[in-house]
């Protein structure tokens, strides 16, 4: 074997002995970003789930104490207090809603959830509200390792339906 021979299989082995770490820590890696989008998500069901079952304190638990909710366009509520009040309001039409798809983008401690979605729901009088549009939630990792909803945009799409 010539010295060049012998050169190029030991860079050859360095390599690939050196590559093995880096792909398991890439595996470690997208592991750990696939449980931090499920338990971004969940939180995204959880609030749903309480919406559903008309359980504001559930609700309120899936937001920071300062978070905002975009009840309306241009119309934010934030913190405690008003989210309590806005949610009583969407509560009492007794809605039922599905997200169809969604997308999740983490950068360290903060996430941006979006998603598609369809409500349905009756007005106090009784009559059939059907709502559908695309969602845009930021959360922020918390220190005990929950997701927390900052901001609550279920109107994302407004601007493109404005003439």
């Amino acid at each position: 074997m010539t010295s060049k021979t012998y050169q190029r299989l030991i860079c050859l082995a360095v390599f690939l002995l050196g590559a093995q770490p880096i792909y398991a820590l890439s595996d470690s890696i997208q592991e750990n970003q696939k449980m931090e989008q499920d338990q971004i998500h969940s939180t995204i069901e959880t609030n749903n789930t309480a919406v559903f079952a008309g359980d504001i304190d559930g609700i309120l638990a899936t937001f920071e104490p300062n978070g905002v909710l975009i009840a309306q366009p241009g119309m934010p509520a934030k913190g405690t207090p008003a989210l309590r009040e806005a949610f009583k309001q969407f509560i009492a039409i007794n809605p039922k809603i599905t997200v169809i798809d969604h997308e999740v983008i983490q950068a360290d401690d903060i996430a941006l959830h979006s998603s598609t979605w369809k409500m349905s729901g009756k007005t106090p009088d009784g009559h059939p509200i059907e709502q559908s549009g695309f969602s845009v939630v930021v959360l922020r990792k918390q220190p005990d390792g929950r997701w927390l909803m900052v901001i609550d945009n279920p109107f994302g799409d407004h601007l493109a339906h404005k003439k």
